[in-house]
């Protein structure tokens, strides 16, 4: 966060001054990453809190939350910048490509220097990884403005700015576009990606003294914990000790969810369902 407020200022005036959109577009990202980074950690202390009698799961969507507004944040940046770039083609400036790429320069050294500090992190998570995709499409920002600064300095293709400008926003907008649609589809309660609830049926079933399964629910609480809900039929003379203890050993064992909670019901049991 120190490193981007730090430069952010540097990028900022120097694409004020020397009339590059691409080192502009470079300190928006800057000043986005150091807004990420910040609610990435909020969000991770956050998420460490004990649960209570009103949040019982805890408080570890915080960290779905904060990567929904990293995600949001690099939306308005591309779209932002994009529009930028699209006007930029009918009006191009003149160019001080020097300075322009030895600014950019500085720029990609420092997004380097924030991806190695979080080079060890656990990318796992969405807030994480959000944090961690901000760095990279800023690296990205300052490399295409130290090309486009070359082109200039090279050709004098002007136009070279924006269009790098508009391409890193194009990979800004498919990144932030990816991460949403893991956000939503954990706020969703959909089942992860890598768990098919057939196939949990279908061991389940498989087990010694379950005669059926019924009412099966899997869901992201949030990156890298998943619980499940479900209710399994006991057959005639099976212990339903036994058959909950096998239930829930199979979830671990054949799908890593170790947060389940089973209804362990006798056979012919009807359940009251109840209708709004």
């Amino acid at each position: 966060m120190i490193l981007g407020v730090l430069y952010m200022g540097v990028e900022a005036v120097g694409g004020w001054a020397y009339g590059s959109l691409a080192l502009v577009a470079d300190a928006g990202h800057m000043l986005s990453d150091a807004a990420a980074l910040g609610v990435t950690l909020l969000a991770l202390r956050i998420a460490q809190l004990p649960g209570d009698d009103k949040r019982t799961y805890g408080y570890h969507r915080a960290e779905v939350l904060a990567a929904v507004v990293n995600g949001a944040a690099l939306i308005a940046i591309g779209v932002g910048v994009l529009v930028e770039a699209v006007q930029r083609f009918g009006n191009p400036i003149t160019l001080q490509a020097g300075p322009m790429m030895l600014i950019a320069g500085g720029g990609l050294l420092v997004n380097l220097a924030g991806l190695a500090i979080l080079h060890g992190a656990d990318r796992s998570g969405l807030n994480v990884r959000g944090a961690w995709l901000h760095l990279l499409s800023d690296s990205l920002g300052s490399a295409g403005a130290i090309v486009a600064g070359a082109l200039v300095w090279w050709k004098g293709w002007t136009w070279a700015d924006p269009v790098a400008s508009a391409l890193i926003a194009l990979l800004v907008l498919r990144s932030a576009y990816y991460l949403l649609k893991e956000c939503v589809l954990v706020l969703m309660e959909t089942a992860p990606a890598h768990i098919d609830t057939e196939r949990v049926r279908a061991h389940l079933l498989a087990l010694p003294g379950v005669t059926g399964v019924h009412d099966i629910h899997v869901w992201t609480i949030t990156s890298g914990i998943v619980a499940m809900s479900g209710h399994v039929v006991a057959g005639p003379g099976h212990e339903p000790g036994a058959v909950l203890r096998a239930a829930a050993g199979c979830l671990k064992d054949e799908f890593g969810i170790w947060h389940s909670t089973i209804q362990v019901e006798p056979e012919g049991y009807e359940e009251v369902t109840l209708h709004r």
